[in-house]
């Protein structure tokens, strides 16, 4: 499970262990396979049920690829500790091990990052993140503390 703002390096860290064999699924990807791009392909006010209905759909495909016996890596934000604390139990219902990778990222890193990111319009970047965005994101992130994470604090950019 990766852990982290906007920014932090979550989708960069996930394809790598994708690469290296694990099952990547992204809520990100999913949204701009089934609905096409935010604020283009659908409107941005259907964001959060769109959203909520692709996270159904993963949560099954997780069930399903950790009872095969697969790796997998989760690409969220898991920025609430109650949604770690339900994707933790449905791995563990599904037989499987959890881990939680929290990627710990000084804001001026991520600024730079997400900068640097709005200038692409992929599914990994569908809409750009403002400052304010970013503001709301960071007061509202639930920083996880003793929850059994593994925390990769990200000096630079």
């Amino acid at each position: 499970m990766m852990c982290g703002v906007a920014g932090s390096g979550k989708t960069t860290f996930a394809q790598k262990l994708e690469r290296a064999g694990y099952t990547r699924l992204s809520i990100d990807e999913e949204l701009w396979r089934r609905y096409g791009r935010y604020g283009v392909d659908y409107p941005e006010a259907q964001y959060p049920e769109y959203s909520a209905q692709a996270e159904v759909h993963l949560k099954s495909e997780l069930a399903s690829a950790l009872r095969r016996g697969s790796d997998v890596v989760v690409d969220f934000s898991f920025w609430q500790r109650s949604k770690r604390d339900a994707y933790k139990r449905l791995i563990e219902g599904a037989g499987a091990a959890w881990r939680l990778i929290y990627l710990k990222v000084p804001e001026e890193v991520l600024r730079t990052r997400l900068q640097n990111r709005a200038g692409r319009f992929d599914a990994n970047a569908a809409f750009p993140i403002t400052e304010s965005i970013l503001a709301s994101y960071l007061a509202g992130f639930e920083e996880p503390k003793d929850e059994g994470q593994e925390t990769i604090e990200i000096g630079h950019s």
